[in-house]
């Protein structure tokens, strides 16, 4: 099979590019190009940061900022809501503007290592209160609200220690 036909069948088999592409394919494609994502810097009324706890073989253990990234066709706007949905299960308003650009190369990682990510200041509506569930706050996904930068950041998160 030539690259030409190999490519056609992917094509032709991807019913729904803007509902994201599946595993495979995403993590070739993130082997061959950056990812474009949004990371959401969310305060509350008193300073706070709200972070979630993430575990997983390309970041490891750590609190970090929210974020997603962007799909096919997809604009900032609707990716900041829909990972505002995913993970805090509400939206946010958010300053257009984003507080920094950054370009993330993580030459140790063979997929998901080059990222150009958009930092956005971000709240959640008046009122919000955190559900964790069922969770403790080690478990993927846990939300907690930071006073200051915790120690445990995520490596790739460093760069944005001076927002939090």
């Amino acid at each position: 099979m030539t690259i030409a036909e190999a490519v056609r069948t992917l094509d032709e088999n991807i019913a729904d590019r803007r509902a994201g592409l599946p595993d495979d394919i995403f993590y070739f494609i993130s082997r061959t190009t950056p990812m474009v994502n949004v990371d959401l810097l969310i305060r509350d009324e008193s300073g706070r940061t709200l972070l979630s706890w993430r575990d997983d073989e390309y970041c490891k253990k750590g609190w970090h900022i929210p974020g997603g990234i962007i799909r096919y066709m997809e604009t900032f706007e609707r990716r900041i809501q829909k990972t505002a949905e995913r993970e805090l299960g509400v939206g946010v308003s958010y300053d257009p503007t984003p507080l920094s650009i950054e370009e993330i190369i993580l030459p140790e990682l063979r997929n998901r290592g080059h990222f150009i990510s958009f930092l956005y200041k971000c709240a959640v509506p008046k009122g919000y209160a955190l559900d964790n569930g069922e969770k403790n706050p080690e478990t993927p996904g846990y939300l907690m609200w930071h006073d200051g930068c915790p120690e445990n950041l995520i490596k790739v998160h460093e760069r944005y220690r001076k927002f939090i």
